[in-house]
C-alpha cells in the first residue's frame, strides 16, 4: 500500500482530487464540475451543498481503498470567498460569487465611514474591487442582512472551510487573509483598523501558519489535515522550494496573474491604480503581483470574431503564430478591440473595428497582440526594481502558440519557460504540509519545462 497525500483543489469550474506519493509524484486524480446555483438575488454562485457531498464521498471512498494509506490531507481553493457559520456550525448563506456587484449605497457608506479608499487600498495592498475584496463581503452582509450577520459565529475563507468540514476546528490562515481581501494591514502585520472598528475581527477565527496541520484519528487511522491555502500562493510553492534564483511566475487562465515573490516593497498609490496587489507567501512575506481579467476577455472577444467570421467556437485552438500576419499588423498599429472586462489603461493610438480585419486568422492575431501589450505592462510592473531574469508561464495559455511566441520575443533578455504541469496549486498544497525536501531538478523533471526561443520578427 502506497502512502499518499490527499489534495482537494477547488477551482471555479473544475473541482479536482489528487493523490501524491512521498516524492510528490501524482499517483491518482479525478475531476468533476457542478452547475452553478443562484443566491437569494438570483446571482449565480457555487453549488456548495453538492461540493460538500462530493468531498466527503471521495474521501470516504479513498479511505477504504486497499491501494493507498492516507498520511496527509490539504485543500487549495480560489480566494475572495467566505462561508458563514452559526453557533451550531450550520452554513448561513450561499457562497457568494466574488463577481456579484455591491450596491453603490454600501460602497458610499464605507467611504463615508473610513474616508480615502485609495489609502485603505494601499495599506491593505488590495485594489478596490467590490466582492473581490472579501472584507467588503463582510461589510456588505452586515449592512444588508443584519439579522443573518448577527447569527454568525465564524466566517471562514473557502480553503479553511473545507478543512473545517473534516476537522470541525475553525481557523484563519495567512495566504487567504493576505490576498486582495482589504482586511490585512501589511505595515502593521495585523488586521486593518476598519476591521476592528466594525468588530469584524470577532467573527474571524484564530490565525495559524499555513503549514499548520491537525492530527486526526479516524477509526484507528491517523493522518494530518492541513488548514488549506489560497490557490495562487500554493502555485508558487514548488518554484520557491526548488528554484534558488529570483523568478516571476505568470499564472494564466481566467485571470492572468504575474507573481513576484522577490519584491516585498510596499505598494504605492500608483501601483494600486494600475491594479497591483499583494499576495502572501507562506512565510508571511509579500508577493508583489499584477492581475488582469485576460482569460475572461479572451473568451468574450474570440466568441465575437468567431461569430462575425462564421467559424465554430474552437476554430482558434491550435492556431500557430504567423510571421507574415504579424508583420502586416505591426506596420500600422491600431486598436481594433473594445475590451469589456478589463479596466487597465491602454495606449492612445488610432482606433478601428475588428470587422475591418482580413479574416479570422488576422483578427485573432490582432486580439492576441492587444492582450499581450497589457500583459507586458503588468509583468514589468510586477518585476519593478528586482533583479529577475527568469519568467515561468503556467496555466491555460501555455498551449497558445501566439501568446508564448509574443512573450518570448518581448522578453528577449529573460529566460522564459513554459510549464506543462496541470498540478499547480494542488502540488503546492501537498508540499506545504509535507516533509520531503526538493532538489533543483524537481521543476525540470516534473513540470515538463520548455525553453522559449525568440523568433526573428522581421523578414
Amino acid at each position: 500500500m502506497k502512502k499518499v497525500t490527499v489534495v482537494f483543489d477547488i477551482g471555479k469550474t473544475n473541482k479536482k482530487f489528487f493523490l501524491f506519493d512521498a516524492s510528490y509524484k501524482e499517483v491518482y486524480k479525478e475531476y468533476i464540475s457542478f452547475d452553478e446555483i443562484e443566491d437569494e438575488d438570483g446571482y449565480p454562485t457555487e453549488n456548495l451543498p453538492e461540493l460538500q457531498k462530493w468531498l466527503l464521498s471521495v474521501f470516504d471512498r479513498i479511505l477504504h481503498t486497499k491501494d493507498f494509506i492516507i498520511k496527509n490531507i490539504n485543500f487549495s481553493t480560489y480566494g475572495a470567498s467566505f462561508v458563514h457559520l452559526d453557533k451550531d456550525g450550520k452554513v448561513l448563506t450561499p457562497l457568494y460569487n466574488y463577481l456579484k456587484p455591491i450596491p453603490q449605497n454600501i460602497i458610499d457608506e464605507f467611504n463615508a465611514s473610513y474616508g480615502d479608499t485609495s489609502k485603505i487600498a494601499t495599506e491593505t495592498a488590495s485594489p478596490t474591487s467590490g466582492m473581490l475584496n472579501s472584507g467588503m463581503q463582510l461589510f456588505w452582509l452586515k449592512k444588508t442582512q443584519p439579522e443573518i450577520y448577527a447569527k454568525i459565529k465564524y466566517s471562514l475563507h473557502f480553503p479553511q472551510y473545507l478543512s473545517y468540514l473534516f476537522t470541525g476546528i475553525p481557523l484563519s490562515e495567512y495566504t487567504s487573509i493576505g490576498c486582495h481581501t482589504g482586511l490585512w494591514d501589511y505595515a502593521k502585520n495585523d488586521y486593518h483598523d476598519w476591521v476592528y472598528t466594525e468588530k469584524i475581527d470577532k467573527i474571524l477565527p484564530p490565525i495559524v501558519a499555513t503549514q499548520t496541520s491537525i492530527n486526526m484519528d479516524y477509526n484507528g487511522r491517523k493522518f494530518k489535515i492541513g488548514v488549506g491555502i489560497h490557490d495562487s500562493s500554493a502555485a508558487l510553492i514548488p518554484y520557491l522550494l526548488s528554484e534558488i534564483k529570483p523568478f516571476l511566475l505568470l499564472s494564466t487562465g481566467t485571470w492572468s496573474v504575474a507573481l513576484n515573490p522577490f519584491n516585498d516593497e510596499p505598494l504605492s498609490a500608483k501601483d494600486i491604480d494600475n491594479n497591483c496587489l499583494n499576495y502572501m507567501r507562506i512565510d508571511g512575506k509579500r508577493v508583489k503581483a499584477t492581475r488582469f481579467f485576460m482569460g475572461n476577455e479572451y473568451k468574450l472577444q474570440v466568441k465575437k470574431i468567431s461569430d462575425y467570421f462564421e467559424k465554430p467556437y474552437g476554430y482558434h485552438r491550435g492556431m500557430k503564430f504567423d510571421l507574415n500576419i504579424y508583420n502586416k499588423l505591426m506596420t500600422e498599429q491600431k486598436i481594433y478591440f473594445k475590451f469589456e472586462g478589463i479596466r487597465l489603461k491602454r495606449e492612445e493610438i488610432k482606433k478601428s473595428s475588428f470587422n475591418t480585419l482580413n479574416g479570422f486568422e488576422e483578427a485573432y492575431h490582432q486580439l492576441m497582440i492587444e492582450l499581450l501589450e497589457l500583459q507586458f505592462e503588468t509583468i514589468k510592473r510586477a518585476i519593478g526594481n528586482t533583479n529577475i531574469k527568469r519568467i515561468y508561464i503556467d496555466g491555460g495559455f501555455t498551449d497558445n502558440d501566439i501568446f508564448v511566441t509574443l512573450m518570448a520575443n518581448h522578453f528577449k533578455n529573460f529566460k522564459v519557460r513554459t510549464t506543462q504541469s496541470a498540478l499547480g496549486s494542488a502540488l503546492g498544497a501537498a508540499m506545504v504540509i509535507g516533509s520531503q525536501k526538493l532538489d533543483r531538478r524537481f521543476l525540470k523533471d516534473n513540470y515538463k519545462m520548455q525553453k522559449l526561443t525568440p523568433l526573428q520578427m522581421t523578414n
